[in-house]
């Protein structure tokens, strides 16, 4: 299991170019290490991450950059490496979520909410269309007319919202939120690893096809999952009544 801690808290963990260059060489490195087999995402202090810093974006954008170049470069890459990890992401979402940060929670697979937490999307506030993958995953987490509604006006979201809503998985008190994901992280660790990404996957593909599509996807998987050691012991196990150990093989 790997922790992955945004780490400026003196600016509630926005979004400079150097804090997105090290959140994704993080995301690339675990994603890599077959020893992480679960990763909790969260942020430094009293915020998860409120989004783009905006002070190095005005320079930025004086000095004649343009918006696309860091969501080409930074969150696009970001997103995606959350949302296509092949093991299970929890993000710790400690204190507010906002923009691009909410949208990398959003990317992850489970989501615990410190009572303190809020989500914003935040772009249309600064004249700007979604990012981060929010496009993608908000309504499939919330449904259409729920994810037009928090991005055309981008009221902010509480935590205990945002659990009747179904943005969040779990809202806890802020004192137990590190504790309770590492232990949903150390849950997931010791599961079917190979079975965790093939559902990633699956889910992924079904949510962009058609049903015949989708049941093939889920026969292809299935084969790959069937023929793995993990499948075999845990069939093993079952039937003699004893509890799996999943080794990720």
């Amino acid at each position: 299991m790997a922790t992955i801690t945004l780490d400026r808290p003196e600016a509630r963990n926005a979004l400079n170019t150097a804090t997105k260059e090290a959140l994704l060489a993080a995301l690339t490195e675990v994603h890599a290490d077959d020893a992480v087999r679960a990763v909790v995402v969260t942020g430094a202090g009293r915020a998860f991450c409120v989004g783009q810093d905006l002070r190095e974006h005005a320079d930025t954008l004086a000095a004649g950059g343009e918006v696309q170049d860091t969501v080409r470069a930074h969150y696009n890459p970001i997103a995606l490496a959350i949302a296509t990890m092949p093991k299970p992401v929890v993000a710790a979402v400690n204190g507010p979520a906002a923009g691009a940060g909410a949208g990398f929670a959003f990317a992850a697979d489970l989501r615990l909410a410190s009572e303190r937490a809020s989500f914003v999307t935040a772009f249309a506030g600064i004249g700007l269309s979604a990012d981060s993958g929010m496009s993608w995953t908000l309504q499939r987490l919330v449904g259409y007319a729920r994810a037009s509604a928090l991005l055309l006006l981008s009221e902010p979201v509480t935590a205990a919202q945002a659990l009747d809503m179904g943005l969040v998985n779990a809202v806890v008190e802020p004192d137990t939120l590190g504790a309770a994901a590492h232990e949903l992280a150390a849950r997931l660790a010791a599961g079917p690893t190979i079975a965790y990404a093939a559902i990633k996957t699956a889910l992924a593909r079904a949510a962009v096809s058609d049903l015949p599509t989708a049941l093939e996807t889920e026969a292809v998987l299935q084969q790959r999952a069937g023929a793995t050691q993990d499948h075999r012991n845990a069939t093993a196990a079952f039937l003699a009544k004893q509890t799996p150990v999943f080794t990720g093989h």
